[in-house]
């Protein structure tokens, strides 16, 4: 393994489809790292990637975009784990689970014999299942190893909410949380605008967030990615946006505070896997897990989902 380095804004994106390339293109915009490396089992689309990302140097802060191969994991902050089977129309993320498994445990064994300090970021779906693959496979600490979880269905759930009330979406604060997928969880009673929550600012708002708004927000969240998927073939614009919120909290040592799955250990009296939970990230990774009170229904749903997601582990022999 490497010596101690300090970190230098190197991410490392294994995968250079469509999340993996967008990605890159948002972190480069972004200006959070100052090199991103594209690997992918294509090498020339890989290099195709990078070259056209880097033909835009002169329009973003500096970055050295370039494609590699798993040597340059070395020294590398975050690797993001963006390869895998795509989910197709029709197609549940969970029907991807044992094919995307295997390609896990191949990518994980190629970083780990480079390097044990990167913290690694999981997109590849079923990304809870995927995170406690990586995390087994790895052997690594909890926090260091992070699932992207429900930071992008979190985000939908705002921009809904934010359409619903008209309000600027950075003037909501909700969270969606357990699985990332149809069994995710939305606990209205944490939802705030403004500060207020949302039981009170409803009383005073003409557009009031009822029972069935509630439940079609809900719905419009869980059904986007499918939505997507069948009307262009695959998400990756927002999710990447959500990447990099991810990757520059860990950057920059934000200490923000994103719904990613993590391996549970008691919370909620669950463990034995990983969940989406608001979690503060820094450049260790996942810090803390933040457990807010949740009504008994709300628990009902989140162990629910969990259980959900216990169920596929067992398929996989992950239980």
């Amino acid at each position: 393994m490497e010596p101690e380095t300090i970190r230098t804004g190197k991410v490392v994106i294994v995968g250079a489809g469509a999340v993996g390339a967008t990605f890159a293109y948002a972190l480069q915009i972004h200006g959070a790292a100052r090199e991103i490396v594209l690997v992918d089992a294509d090498r020339q689309r890989a290099e195709g990637q990078a070259l056209d990302l880097s033909h835009g140097e002169f329009f973003t802060p500096p970055v050295d975009v370039r494609a590699g191969d798993y040597d340059d994991c070395a020294g590398a902050d975050v690797v993001a784990l963006c390869a895998g089977a795509r989910q197709k129309p029709g197609q549940s993320r969970m029907d991807l689970v044992e094919t995307n498994v295997q390609i896990c445990r191949s990518i994980v064994a190629e970083v780990l014999a480079r390097t044990d300090r990167a913290i690694l970021l999981v997109t590849t779906n079923p990304v809870d299942v995927l995170t406690l693959a990586a995390l087994r496979f790895s052997g690594l600490p909890t926090g260091r190893v992070i699932g992207s979880g429900t930071v992008l269905d979190s985000a939908r759930f705002r921009h809904l909410l934010s359409r619903h009330c008209r309000l600027d979406a950075r003037n909501v604060h909700a969270y969606v949380l357990g699985e990332h997928g149809d069994s995710e969880v939305f606990p209205w009673s944490m939802v705030t605008l403004a500060g207020v929550r949302l039981e009170d600012y409803c009383r005073a708002c003409p557009r009031a967030c009822a029972a069935p708004d509630r439940q079609a927000i809900a719905q419009a969240v869980r059904d986007s990615a499918y939505h997507i998927i069948d009307t262009k073939g695959a998400t990756n614009f927002a999710v990447g946006l959500a990447l990099v919120k991810i990757a520059t909290s860990i950057l920059r040592d934000e200490n923000s505070v994103l719904t990613v799955s993590t391996l549970l250990e008691g919370e909620y009296g669950l463990d034995g896997l990983c969940l989406s939970l608001p979690a503060v990230l820094n450049r260790r990774g996942v810090d803390r897990v933040v457990c807010p009170e949740l009504t008994d229904a709300e628990l009902a749903d989140l162990r629910a989902s969990a259980a959900a997601i216990r169920g596929i582990q067992e398929t996989v022999g992950l239980a």
